[in-house]
């Protein structure tokens, strides 16, 4: 039974577990979304291998490899059987070299259909990264200062059959000095390309893509280079809602029980508020008036907001202005808007 070892487009539409065979760290830091970490080495291991190749020899290490992997061979493939009833499974490493061509080899004599990525995960790092510079998509951006609600819109126009991408989501932050609040801790910049790419894949390149208006970061996350000027050169469909609606949906997002991430953010802006302002914010935190200390942040917030406005690249902004703040009827509004 031979091993398959194909390019990334066939690898990931393999429909089959995938198995990271690298080590803990590599794929903490950086992985095909759903692929399984299945280490062949830890991060110790594949240290001291490392060493040894470099200190005496490529066949000492070798030697060495064998000596760690032998006792965890039955191991491997028990769960590997676990994973992959149907003993049919994929497998990669950095390079598409020994380590995922000793893990492939171990499970063909176990009776599993095997394929491997050519290249390894470097080769799919270099789609990812390629994706973002050598495809136009047609972009759309929705925008709006803060608090209009635009990734419940995002949302909305999904569920009318829009296409989108939630950045925000993605890169689990808001996108602000609050943006952290209620959120799962950031991916790396690498896994948010991933998981990005992942998203473009499956959409249909010949219908609109809707995003929200964002920063070059997001938290600590970047947006890459070519999907950013791709996003600030696109349609911007600029809307505006009532003050309360925008007061209200920031209550929503930013929750309450949340007291300490609150000063915490308000801290972390307080050059660009002034003393008093940020006296007055903490103040109206510590009365449990969110309402008020949400005006003081977008008195900031709406400053900002307007310089990027006023500093766009794109040359096609559309002003949509509503008296309420209803998401779907925004979103629907937003859709038929030509």
């Amino acid at each position: 039974m031979d091993i398959y070892r194909i390019n990334p487009s066939e690898f990931i539409a393999a429909a089959r577990p995938i198995l990271d065979v690298r080590s803990p760290g590599e794929y903490t830091h950086g992985h095909i979304p759903g692929a399984i970490s299945f280490p062949l080495f830890s991060g110790e291991e594949r240290a001291k291998v490392g060493t040894c190749y470099k200190q005496v020899s490529k066949e000492a290490a070798l030697i060495l490899g064998l000596e760690i992997v032998g006792p965890k061979m039955a191991g491997f493939v028990r769960a590997a059987m676990q994973l992959a009833p149907d003993r049919k499974i994929a497998v990669h490493c950095w390079r598409g070299g020994q380590r995922s061509g000793s893990m492939a080899w171990l499970f063909q004599q176990a009776g599993f259909d095997v394929v491997t990525l050519r290249g390894g995960y470097k080769a799919y790092r270099g789609c990812v990264l390629e994706s973002f510079t050598g495809r136009q998509w047609d972009i759309r951006i929705v925008g709006g200062k803060t608090g209009s609600g635009k990734t419940k819109i995002l949302h909305a126009m999904r569920d009318c059959g829009a296409q989108i991408i939630d950045l925000e989501g993605l890169a689990c932050h808001k996108g602000s000095a609050f943006g952290f609040i209620g959120e799962h801790p950031q991916p790396t910049v690498e896994q948010f390309e991933n998981e990005l790419f992942k998203a473009f894949a499956a959409l249909d390149p010949s219908l609109p893509v809707w995003l929200e208006n964002e920063s070059h970061s997001i938290g600590r996350i970047f947006i890459p280079d070519g999907l950013w000027y791709q996003m600030k050169t696109a349609p911007l469909y600029h809307i505006e809602i009532p003050q309360e609606a925008r007061i209200g949906n920031l209550l929503e997002d930013y929750v309450i029980e949340h007291t300490n991430d609150l000063r915490h953010a308000f801290q972390k802006i307080a050059s660009k508020l002034g003393g008093l302002r940020l006296k007055n914010a903490l103040i109206a935190l510590e009365e449990g008036n969110f309402a008020a200390a949400a005006t003081i942040a977008l008195e900031y917030y709406d400053k900002t907001y307007q310089h990027g406005l006023d500093t766009s690249l794109s040359q096609d902004i559309r002003k949509l202005q509503f008296d309420f703040g209803d998401p779907m009827q925004i979103a629907q509004a937003l859709l038929q808007t030509k």
